[in-house]
């Protein structure tokens, strides 16, 4: 597959990603997997971030992505000072209103997870989730995030392959939809409109990782942009099974088999 590294050839695939999130900012946080829903699952990415960055202390963090703020909030309950970086005005309001109701101390701004105009040497560590997928042009983010952390600075990624479905996955949820529209379970909360079901395979057909954002071929580009001690984690069952509460059973094992993980590398020093 040929990808473009020029920006301005990507200006509309860019400015359609910008748009589908806004369009999603008022329902985002009705989804599981995106809000948090309980005090396990929050302990439970507590652990993850502890586990690969540490505690704060007051270090610096910054958000790529960072929506609804859910992931900036998970950070800031861990003692870091944190920036939140969104180029979605709408994802911002959000983020926003809930620090303010939170009485929380998180600065959020519009920005560019790609192109961050970030001073060079400014964090402690970078966290994204679900954002590596959506990436035009990883090579260059991943550059960019080098260039503004600490010298031993690192950065989490948390993503998966939501493109590559195995059989398995396939089977369980057509039978849980097939189930829901008979009633047998409960219906859920709409996170994401029926008609931009099509604007999102549309644009993942076009980014970068359309083939599926494996691993493995992240951690590669993360080393090729100069990164070290690259890590994957795969062992991200503690969150699934706090979130598999939130539907049913079907949809849960769904989730469960899913390629998902957490990448952590590290600036040299």
């Amino acid at each position: 597959m040929d990808h473009v590294n020029d920006y301005g050839n990507n200006f509309g695939l860019r400015d359609e990603i910008k748009a589908y999130w806004s369009a999603r900012a008022d329902t985002f946080d009705l989804s599981p997997g995106h809000e948090i829903f309980s005090e396990d699952e929050r302990a439970a990415w507590h652990r993850l971030v502890e586990k690969h960055l540490g505690r704060g202390e007051g270090k610096s963090a910054l958000d790529l992505a960072s929506g609804t703020g859910v992931i900036s909030h998970l950070m800031d309950d861990l003692g870091y000072r944190v920036t939140g970086l969104d180029w979605s005005e709408q994802m911002l309001e959000q983020a926003r209103a809930k620090a303010r109701n939170r009485n929380r101390n998180i600065s959020f701004r519009m920005g560019d997870a790609e192109n961050t105009m970030e001073p060079e040497g400014s964090y402690d560590v970078i966290i994204n989730r679900h954002l590596v997928w959506t990436l035009v042009d990883p090579k260059a983010a991943f550059r960019e995030w080098l260039r503004v952390l600490k010298p031993g600075g690192r950065v989490l990624i948390v993503d998966g392959d939501f493109v590559n479905v195995s059989f398995a996955e396939k089977l369980l949820k057509n039978l849980a939809a097939r189930l829901l529209a008979w009633g047998v379970f409960k219906p859920e909360a709409v996170h994401m409109p029926a008609d931009m079901a099509g604007t999102h395979n549309s644009i993942l057909s076009r980014v970068y990782f359309s083939q599926g954002a494996r691993a493995e071929a992240v951690a590669a580009l993360l080393r090729e942009a100069g990164f070290e001690s690259v890590v994957i984690d795969t062992g991200l069952r503690d969150i699934h099974k706090t979130q598999a509460k939130n539907w049913n059973f079907l949809k849960a094992a769904a989730r469960g088999i899913q390629h998902r993980y957490a990448i952590c590398a590290r600036k040299p020093e």
